[in-house]
Order: structure tokens, then sequence, then C-alpha cells
């Protein structure tokens, strides 16, 4: 983690870290892409045992970064739902077309 000395240095330093945020989101959105090409139904979009299974790892990945789990929870829950959205959106267009 870089020295912060001034308000500038910390939204510096969190411009940077969204710069690779963005990029891994945009990778991670891929795979959520390729995902719905390989499920049959409308209904496989959402994956209940999956989803808790992510969080669990986000939760321990959280504890070992020492982060606050129920924030890593937050922040993952609130994505998993953006993404969920979107594949439902792409899994409509490739099934229904």
């Amino acid at each position: 983690m870089a020295k912060c000395n001034n308000l500038d240095d910390v939204r510096a330093n969190i411009d940077a870290l969204d710069r690779q945020i963005v990029a891994l989101l945009a990778e991670r959105t891929t795979y959520v892409e390729t995902a719905a090409r390989f499920k049959e139904r409308k209904n496989q979009v959402v994956d209940p045992p999956r989803i808790e299974d992510v969080i669990a790892k986000v939760r321990h990945r959280a504890i070992e970064h020492g982060m606050a789990p129920d924030l890593a929870e937050s922040i993952y829950r609130a994505m998993i739902d953006a993404y969920i959205v979107h594949e439902s959106q792409v899994w409509k267009h490739i099934h229904e077309d």
C-alpha cells in the first residue's frame, strides 16, 4: 500500500486501483457471458449453491487480507446481482434468437 500524505494522494491511489478493478471486472464479464452459452435453460442463470460458494470464498479471502468480511460480502452480492441481470440478457440473446 502506498503512503498517502494528503487526500489527493488517497484519491490518486483509489483511481489507480479502480483502473485495475475495472479491467478485472471486464475480464470477469467475458466469463459470465461465456457461461450463458453453456446453460440450456434460463433458470440455470441463477445458481444459489454457486453464489453461496463464491461468497464463502470471498469472506475467507477478505479475512486473509484484513478486510471486513461483511463488507466484502456486501460488495460481492451487489456485483453478483448485477452479473445475473447481465447474464440473463446475454442468455436471452443467445438462446432466443
